[in-house]
């Protein structure tokens, strides 16, 4: 089986790789390195054997070299939820890489006969819904204190509101499933949509907006400054994680299922089990590397959110899946990174 990974040396799109090729799977892939350190991975992959290109999928050129693939993971995209209005990203730029680029992709699976494999996001689900939901401080971080059909304490479902504003991130996404599932049923290949919860583990491009576990472990390894924003200054914020590697595993049993079943979205979460807030994350990080100062900025972010979990139960019913690793399991491998890797913050922040 031939697979082309876009956004290949990203975090999620290099672990899949490295993982595909470990299994004996044929892999290509191609990146623009618009994030800083994804150029980190290109010897990596093409060490392991991934036919590698430097490619922007907005640009249909650029993918004329994907030919006779079976499937196609669309792992590229501006991945933070502030792009579009944060002034470092147009707001036509973010449409471009995730909303166009995904079709650009669906173009060569159509051309290609390939399945699609769309990592889409959390979110993708309504701000004013979320904001709404009845949480309450307890032990250091926001629970959810009300059970309604599509919130509970396992997380969200499938089923929560994606009512508009999601954000200029969280649409564009939400308009690339709609996209995607389109295209899958007007063309005839299958289309796979998989929500993640926030990615997290070694080797992840760490900053405030965007892989947060990483970004927090290694400032407080680094004793770097780090603050608490919103929420009057608790850091109750609660967040899911989930390991790419544990990604992998659901995604091979979607490639081997090919256009069965019925079912087409799934949220993809470490859930509940792995949900931590900022100031649980710090009383884990003071155990780890020693006490740290946290400042507090008590001006809300835009989009940011009390909590986000995410419920897999429907991923665990159809494909019997569930995420291995540990929240712990994941903070270890980071802080081990954290130690080995000094510079990191600064890779991350392209510096």
């Amino acid at each position: 089986m031939k697979i082309f990974i876009s956004g290949a040396c990203g975090f999620v799109g290099s672990e899949l790789a490295l993982g595909l090729r470990e299994l004996g799977f044929e892999v290509s892939g191609c990146d623009n390195f618009s994030r800083p350190g994804s150029e980190l991975n290109r010897g990596r992959l093409e060490a392991a054997g991934v036919e590698f290109w430097t490619g922007d999928v907005r640009y249909e050129k650029d993918l004329e070299k994907v030919r006779g693939v079976d499937w196609v993971i669309d792992a590229a995209a501006n991945p933070s939820v502030l792009a579009g209005v944060d002034g470092k990203t147009s707001s036509r730029e973010l449409l471009e890489h995730n909303l166009w680029g995904t079709v650009n992709l669906l173009e060569v699976c159509k051309r290609e006969n390939a399945g699609m494999i769309l990592l889409s996001t959390s979110r993708v689900y309504s701000i004013p819904a979320l904001c709404a939901l009845p949480v309450e401080a307890e032990e250091g971080a926001f629970v959810l204190r009300e059970q309604s059909a599509t919130a509970g304490p396992g997380g969200l479902n499938e089923d929560f509101s994606t009512a508009a504003p999601v954000s200029l991130y969280g649409a564009s996404k939400l308009a690339s499933e709609q996209l995607a599932l389109e295209y899958g049923a007007a063309f005839g290949f299958p289309v796979w949509v998989d929500r993640c919860g926030v990615m997290a583990g070694a080797g992840q491009f760490g900053k405030p907006d965007q892989g947060i576990f990483s970004y927090w472990i290694h400032s407080w390894a680094r004793k770097a400054p780090l603050k608490y924003i919103g929420f009057e200054g608790t850091g109750h914020q609660v967040r899911d994680c989930l390991h790419p590697r544990d990604l992998l595993e659901l995604l091979l049993k979607q490639m081997a299922a090919g256009n069965e079943g019925h079912e087409r979205i799934f949220n993809v979460s470490g859930g509940a089990a792995s949900a931590r807030s900022l100031r649980q994350l710090s009383d884990w990080c003071a155990a780890e590397f020693g006490p740290h100062e946290v400042a507090v900025d008590l001006t809300p972010r835009p989009f940011d959110l009390p909590w986000v979990v995410l419920d897999s139960a429907r991923a665990e019913k159809a494909w019997d899946w569930q995420p291995r690793r540990s929240v712990t399991d994941i903070c270890v491998e980071i802080a081990r990174h954290a130690r080995e890797h000094p510079e990191w913050l600064a890779v991350s922040a392209g510096k």
